[in-house]
C-alpha cells in the first residue's frame, strides 16, 4: 500500500505538467545538450591584446572614409602623366576656359599642378557664376548646415585675381560660398580661408569660379572639416564605430597595400610625414591613387586615440610581382629600423626628433612589428626575414616580431615572436576551423590571427550566416588563447561606392555609415579581451554547437560578469540546460542580462535603409542562477551575463 500527502500528490502533478511543457518545447530541439562550466579550477587569462582591428588602405577605407580630406585628387597627381585630371570637371565652355596638367608646382616632390586659361572677362562677360573648375570628392562632399570647413589651395598668377569658392549640391543650390581676392605678383600663394555651411548636402562638390581673364596655376586644394576627432583629421562618425569595438591593437597600413602591386607602389612610410602638400602620393594597389594624406603618423595618431597598441606592417622587400633578395635587402631592413625609431625613439634621436617636429614628442607604444605580409613561399622572404630580425632584435630586444609563416601545423625554421595567420573561407569552413588551434605546439611562438572572414557566395554583402560561423571561430580562438594573442577582422571598411572587396565590418557613404552582422558579433567579443577564461565542458549530440565562458568586468559600473557565449549553427532550435560548479558568488538576477544574435533569414543583411535589422538584442535574464536552461534559436549566438 502506498501512502501520498495532498503537497506530495500536487507536486507529482505540477511535475507532470512541467515535463508535459518541456517536451513540446523542446519538439523541435535537442534536449540533451548540456553545458558544465567549471568556475574553480584551470581558469586563465585570456590575453590583454585578444581583440583588435585591421586598418588597410582598400575599398576607400581612409581617403574617402575615415581619413576627412574631402577632395579626390586634391594634387592632380592621380593621372597627370597622361594629362588626366579626374575626378574634377571644367565649369565652362571651351570659348571661355581650357584646363590641363602643368609639370611646374611649386612642390618638388609632386610637380604636377593645374593650369587654368581663362578667356572671358574684361570686354568679353564671363557666364552667370563664372568659370573654373570642380571636385565631387569621393562620390559627393558631405556639407553639413552650421558646420565649418577649411579651405586650402595653392595658386600662382601674374595679376590680381577673384576666385569664388562654393559648395554645390546636385540641384545647382550653394550651400557654402566665400569669395577670395588675391594680388599675384607672379609667386606661388597658399590661400587658407574658413567657411560655414549655410544649408546641408551631402553630395555637395567644390567649386573654383573667376570671372577674371588670366593665366592661373592651381595645385594642392584641401577641404577639411573643422569637427574631425580631436582635430586630428579622422571623420567622427566612421572613429566611433572603431572606438566602439574597443581594440586592443591596430594593425595597419595592410595588408597588400603595404607591398604594391610592384615595389615601386608599396607605401613608403617617409613619403607620408611631413607636410601634406609635400607628400608625393604613390598609386594604390587596389586600383586608386592615394595621396597619403593618411600616413604612418596619421596611423599611429589612430592608434593612441583609440587607446590601441600600433602593430606596423612594413615591406619585406617583396610586392606581388617583383622583389629583392638579401643581397638588396639592406635599405628596406634600416628603412624599418628608421621607421621603429621614428614611432618610438626618443625626441633627441634622428627620426624621433622628426616626430617630434611634427607635433608629437611623446613616443609611440609600438611593441610588435611584421615583416611583409603573406610573403611566405615566395622564394626570398625567409632570407630577407633573417636580416629584420637580426637588426631588430639587435636594436630593439623587446619588440615582438612577427613572421608570415604559419605555424599552426608545423614548425617554424626561423626564429619569430608570434606567426601571422589568414583565413576567408565559407561559413561552414570556418565554423569547423574554431578547432584549427586546439593541437597547435604549445611552445613555439604564438599566433596573431590577423586576417579572418567568411567570404564567398554565403557571406553575401554581409550575411547574419556569415556572422554566427565568425562567432564560433572566435569562440575556438578564445579557448585556445593560450596560444592565440591577438585576432582581428578583414578587411575593416568599404566606402559603399568603391566595391573591390566585400564582405566587411563598416560601410559607410559621405554621411551614413552601418555595422554589418560581422561587426556587431566582434563587438559582442570584445569583453574577451584581459578576460578570466574558463573551463567548460559541451556535452551534446549536435555537431553545430560550440560554447565558452569568461568573468569579465564592465568598465562602466566595475561589476564582474560571467558570460557564457553558445552559437547555434543548426536549422533548428537547440536547447541548452547550463550548470555552474565552483563559483563561490550567487547569481544577480537583477542586472543578469540575455543577449540573442539572431534574424528571420540567414541571409538577411543590415543597410543604409535599415541599419540595425540584424543586431544583438539584449533582454533581462529573469531566471538567472547557476542551474539554468536556454533555448538557442537556429543560426545564432546567444550571450548570458550573469552578474556576479
Amino acid at each position: 500500500m502506498a501512502f501520498c500527502s495532498h503537497k506530495t500528490l500536487f507536486g507529482i502533478m505540477l511535475y507532470s505538467i512541467v515535463i508535459h511543457f518541456l517536451a513540446l518545447q523542446h519538439c523541435c530541439a535537442d534536449a540533451n545538450s548540456t553545458l558544465v562550466v567549471n568556475a574553480s579550477n584551470n581558469a586563465r587569462k585570456i590575453p590583454n591584446t585578444f581583440h583588435g582591428v585591421f586598418v588597410e588602405e582598400i575599398n576607400h577605407a581612409g581617403a574617402g572614409g575615415l581619413w576627412a580630406e574631402l577632395v579626390s585628387n586634391r594634387g592632380f597627381e592621380a593621372g597627370a602623366e597622361n594629362n588626366i585630371f579626374y575626378p574634377w570637371t571644367i565649369i565652362g565652355n571651351e570659348a571661355s576656359i581650357s584646363v590641363s596638367i602643368s609639370r611646374s608646382s611649386c612642390f618638388d616632390r609632386n610637380k604636377a599642378a593645374l593650369i587654368m586659361e581663362v578667356y572671358c572677362g574684361g570686354h568679353k562677360p564671363c557666364p552667370f557664376g563664372g568659370v573654373g573648375i570642380s571636385n565631387p570628392g569621393y562620390w559627393g562632399m558631405n556639407i553639413e548646415q552650421g558646420k565649418w570647413y577649411k579651405v586650402v589651395y595653392h595658386v600662382k598668377s601674374e595679376g590680381k585675381f577673384d576666385f569664388q569658392l562654393s559648395f554645390t549640391g546636385v540641384d545647382v543650390k550653394k550651400v557654402a560660398s566665400h569669395i577670395t581676392h588675391v594680388h599675384g605678383h607672379g609667386k606661388w600663394k597658399r590661400v587658407e580661408t574658413i567657411v560655414e555651411a549655410k544649408a546641408t548636402n551631402h553630395i555637395s562638390s567644390l567649386q573654383i569660379t573667376t570671372t577674371r581673364k588670366g593665366s592661373y596655376l592651381l595645385d594642392q586644394v584641401s577641404v577639411m572639416p573643422l569637427d574631425t576627432y580631436k582635430g586630428h583629421g579622422f571623420r567622427k562618425d566612421l572613429f566611433q564605430m572603431v572606438a566602439d569595438l574597443k581594440p586592443k591593437f591596430l594593425r595597419f597600413p595592410g595588408g597588400c597595400y603595404v607591398e604594391g602591386a610592384y615595389l615601386k607602389d608599396q607605401f613608403q612610410w617617409k613619403d607620408t610625414i611631413g607636410p601634406w602638400e609635400e607628400r608625393p602620393g604613390h598609386h594604390d594597389m587596389w586600383g586608386y591613387w592615394s595621396d597619403d594624406g593618411f600616413g604612418f603618423l596619421e596611423y599611429l595618431q589612430l592608434a593612441e586615440d583609440l587607446g590601441a597598441m600600433p602593430i606596423w606592417v612594413f615591406n619585406a622587400g617583396i610586392s606581388l610581382n617583383d622583389g629583392v633578395n638579401k643581397s638588396a635587402i639592406a635599405p628596406y631592413v634600416q628603412d624599418a629600423l628608421d621607421g621603429i625609431q621614428f614611432a618610438r625613439g626618443s625626441p633627441t634621436s634622428p627620426w624621433g626628433s622628426a616626430r617630434a617636429a611634427l607635433g608629437h614628442p611623446k613616443p609611440f607604444d609600438l611593441r610588435y612589428v611584421a615583416v611583409g605580409n603573406e610573403n611566405c613561399g615566395q622564394p626570398d622572404y625567409e632570407g630577407n626575414y633573417l636580416y629584420f630580425y637580426e637588426a631588430i632584435r639587435s636594436a630593439y630586444p623587446d619588440i615582438q616580431i612577427i613572421s608570415n609563416c604559419d605555424a599552426s601545423t608545423s614548425p617554424l625554421n626561423h626564429p619569430s615572436d608570434l606567426f601571422d595567420f589568414h583565413i576567408y573561407t565559407d561559413s561552414n569552413d570556418i565554423f569547423s576551423k574554431s578547432s584549427h588551434f586546439d593541437h597547435t605546439p604549445r611552445t613555439g611562438p604564438k599566433a596573431f590571427v590577423s586576417e579572418y572572414a567568411v567570404t564567398k557566395r554565403d557571406a553575401g554583402n554581409g550575411s547574419l550566416l556569415a556572422a554566427v560561423a565568425e562567432a564560433a571561430f572566435l569562440i575556438g580562438l578564445e579557448k585556445n588563447s593560450d596560444i592565440v594573442e591577438m585576432v582581428s577582422y578583414a578587411p575593416l571598411f568599404l566606402n559603399i561606392n568603391d566595391r573591390r572587396w566585400i564582405p566587411d565590418a563598416i560601410v559607410f557613404n559621405s554621411y551614413q555609415v552601418y555595422g554589418t552582422p560581422s561587426y556587431w558579433v566582434q563587438k559582442l567579443f570584445s569583453e574577451s579581451s584581459g578576460a578570466t577564461f574558463l573551463d567548460s565542458t559541451l556535452n551534446t549530440k549536435s555537431n553545430k554547437l560550440i560554447a565558452s565562458a569568461i568573468i569579465w568586468q564592465n568598465s562602466m559600473d566595475k561589476k564582474n560578469y560571467l558570460r557564457i557565449k553558445v552559437v547555434n549553427f543548426e536549422t533548428t532550435s537547440e536547447s541548452l540546460t547550463i550548470f555552474i560548479n565552483g563559483l563561490n558568488l550567487n547569481v544577480q538576477q537583477y542586472g543578469s542580462t540575455k543577449t540573442v544574435f539572431a534574424s528571420n533569414n540567414v541571409m538577411d543583411e543590415n543597410s543604409f535603409l535599415e541599419p540595425k535589422k540584424v543586431v544583438p538584442q539584449t533582454s533581462s535574464l529573469v531566471n538567472a542562477d547557476k542551474d539554468l536552461n536556454v533555448i538557442l534559436s537556429p543560426y545564432s549566438v546567444t550571450s548570458l551575463d550573469l552578474l556576479i
